[in-house]
């Protein structure tokens, strides 16, 4: 079967909204039922979906979603929010970029983009409008800091590609440290010419903070310790050498519940059962689409997909410039109209042999790759982030989209960066 009509048969798929598990499944199956002399079938395929899926490192998913969600439901978000709105507030834009931090500390615990918005816009965004702030600004800046929430470790697709690609999890998660906080650098200084030129009510911001400053410094850590902590904690396990990553997202979990049902006591024994329902609707799509892309993945390997798409850009393009821009422009297509998960799985094995052949490192590909797809989450028509924000604030997506199209440039800005300087993802390594 010919390679392009598979692709265009997956897309068609997509485009009359067949769920994209079931498109993945389709694919894999085509080639087989078009052409009976091809070597694989259901059999295979089947035992290549439960193979898949039989991998020690892929755990940690479904407990950093767990995890994530308890979090969330314990009131994590507003403690951190309190200790950067204490030192940042009466700076200009002081109170937007305590929401930037909130979400790059709140990805530290979640490792989950549309978990970050939803936690932390939830509860920011009434904050930010009772303080005159435009909804749709608000809206706009806490879905794009919250594709944070994939960069910073640690990462579900980190995770996802270091199953695809081999390389060492840990060391991904040490490398989205440095481009992270440049984001969020940047998204700051967005924030700041943004409230620069609209003006903000100092009036209203300075009277939400001075009650935190009454407070007091020492009551305000106090009350925020322990989800201050709480990356600390997971992301030391992993770098101390006390636990891997599938290990830490199991500890995160359990600290998660310790401190909510004890410290905190802001989650009750009885919906236990209604957050690990939650986390199951969670992460059972996502189990899918796993399991369908593994099965693709295999048809794609035996079709030569990669080695074709590998000697097509070789041959036609030779400057490694010119390689590395047309596979972002591709990738930030592909995040555009394909959920994270399935497009790591199946890009990887065929783009990460071309740019191993330019020189570049699979850890700072791998950064490249989660960065690009993090854009997605908040452009159309597939942008996750922009969902969630619209379905917390009730404003249009479009209208978030279009606010936050200046945020996407700065994204493009740092994503170029970390293209062409290879010390910004390696500089920890």
């Amino acid at each position: 079967m010919n390679v392009l009509l598979l692709f265009v048969v997956f897309a068609l798929l997509l485009i009359i909204a067949i769920p994209v598990s079931i498109s993945l499944g389709i694919t894999s199956v085509l080639p087989s039922i078009v052409d009976p002399s091809f070597t694989v079938g259901a059999k295979y395929l089947i035992r290549a979906m439960f193979g898949g899926l039989d991998s020690f490192p892929l755990l940690a998913v479904p407990m950093f979603v767990l995890s994530g969600i308890i979090m969330a439901k314990g009131g994590i978000s507003k403690r951190l929010f309190d200790v950067f709105a204490y030192f940042l507030g009466k700076l200009p834009a002081g109170m937007p970029c305590a929401v930037i931090v909130t979400c790059l500390f709140y990805g530290a615990i979640s490792g989950s983009g549309p978990a970050t918005v939803a936690a932390v816009g939830s509860m920011t965004i009434p904050i930010l409008t009772s303080l005159g702030y435009d909804l749709v600004f608000c809206s706009s800046i806490v879905a794009v800091a919250g594709g944070l929430g994939v960069i910073i470790p640690p990462s579900i697709p980190f995770i996802m590609y270091g199953m695809a690609s081999g390389a060492s999890v840990s060391d991904l998660f040490l490398a989205g440290i440095v481009p992270g906080i440049l984001i969020a650098l940047l998204l700051m200084g967005y924030a700041i010419f943004h409230c620069h030129k609209y003006g903000e009510d100092k009036e209203k911001i300075n009277k939400e903070v001075q009650a935190l400053h009454d407070k007091g410094l020492l009551q305000v850590l106090k009350e925020s310790f322990f989800a201050l902590l709480s990356p600390v904690i997971i992301l030391g396990c992993i770098y101390t050498g006390v636990a891997s990553p599938t290990e830490a997202a199991v500890i995160s979990v359990f600290y998660a519940l310790i401190i909510s049902m004890f410290v905190y006591k802001s989650i009750k024994a009885d919906e236990i059962v209604k957050i690990m329902v939650e986390a199951l609707r969670t992460y059972t799509p996502i189990l899918f689409i796993l399991a369908a892309s593994t099965a693709f993945s295999r048809v794609l390997t035996l079709m030569h997909v990669p080695q074709v798409v590998s000697e097509m850009i070789m041959n036609n393009f030779h400057n490694p410039v010119i390689i590395l821009l047309i596979i972002n422009i591709f990738l930030l297509i592909v995040g555009m109209v394909m959920d994270t998960t399935p497009a790591i799985l199946i890009l990887t094995p065929i783009l990460l042999p071309i740019v191993q052949a330019i020189g570049m490192s699979p850890i700072q590909f791998g950064v490249i790759m989660v960065v690009n797809l993090a854009i997605g989450f908040v452009t159309p028509p597939i942008g996750v982030n922009l969902f969630v924000a619209s379905s917390l604030t009730d404003v249009p997506l479009m209208k978030i989209s279009q606010k936050a199209m200046p945020m996407i440039g700065l994204f493009l800005v740092a994503l170029l960066l970390i293209t062409f300087i290879p010390a910004i993802s390696l500089r920890l390594l």
